[in-house]
């Protein structure tokens, strides 16, 4: 992933409202710590894609989540602040857990939902707060 992450808080940014708070969130603890932000999207083929002629290439699934990303980034620091941007494919949970080994921290927003609905679907922030190995942060919108 390039740099050390010692020094960095990671958020998973997806392109959500909750997302982009959690990013605003962990940009504002980053300048009260001198940390490194580093944004992860993790993107999956989707159920319905097959070899023999799924809606779109492999490589455009990447294309879409590196410009959810880009968007949302621009979106929150209007491109005044500096965040390492990292795409991952696999399932979101997993790829953040993995990116914020060694980390400071790790941001995640919450879509909210709850009860019956969170547990029969799991949560990723959920997942990750159960997990991860460094202090994770949820933010709520």
């Amino acid at each position: 992933m390039g740099s050390t992450t010692e020094n960095a808080i990671i958020v998973g940014v997806d392109g959500s409202e909750p997302s982009r708070a959690a990013l605003r969130w962990a940009l504002r603890q980053a300048e009260l710590t001198g940390a490194t932000v580093r944004a992860v999207v993790a993107w999956e083929y989707p159920a319905f894609y097959s070899w023999e002629g799924g809606p779109m290439p492999p490589d455009d699934f990447q294309a879409a989540a590196q410009r959810n990303m880009n968007d949302a980034v621009e979106v929150v620091t209007g491109g005044g602040a500096e965040v390492e941007r990292v795409v991952v494919h696999g399932h979101s949970a997993q790829a953040l857990l993995e990116a914020a080994e060694g980390a400071q921290l790790l941001v995640v927003g919450s879509r909210g939902h709850g009860g019956f609905y969170r547990t029969l679907l799991g949560s990723v922030s959920q997942r990750c707060a159960v997990h991860a190995k460094c202090p994770v942060v949820i933010v709520r919108e």
